[in-house]
């Protein structure tokens, strides 16, 4: 099997170029893995002040931060994050928000049946 690699700089300057023209202010790329996959991982784009409503934790997860400000919410805990900051997402609902045009690395090891 031969060995893959990406750019996640480039992926990700297209992707917050198309999150900003999105209704929705966001845009998606799985990067590695999916659904049959235990490990995957996502580029997520959000343009400033838009967010990701509160979901369920679909697994172990963290956020790294690509680029921009993003904020983690649970409940009434909050966790900032800024360029290089890698973020445990946690086993609760949460939300995302984009305090600035932002970009970040999801990576999920799903467990059990979620």
């Amino acid at each position: 099997m031969p060995m893959e690699m990406t750019s996640l700089a480039g992926l990700a300057e297209q992707h917050l170029a198309i999150a900003r023209q999105a209704g929705s202010g966001r845009s998606a790329h799985t990067v590695y893995g999916g659904h049959d996959k235990t490990l995957r991982q996502t580029l997520i784009a959000l343009a400033g002040g838009r967010e990701l409503d509160e979901h369920e934790n679909p697994g172990e997860a963290t956020l790294y931060v690509l680029s921009g400000h993003v904020r983690l919410v649970a409940g009434t805990h909050e966790q900032d994050g800024t360029s290089g900051d890698l973020l445990t997402v946690p086993d609760r609902r949460h939300r995302l928000r984009a305090v600035d045009d932002s970009v970040v690395l999801l990576t999920v090891a799903k467990t059990g049946s979620r």
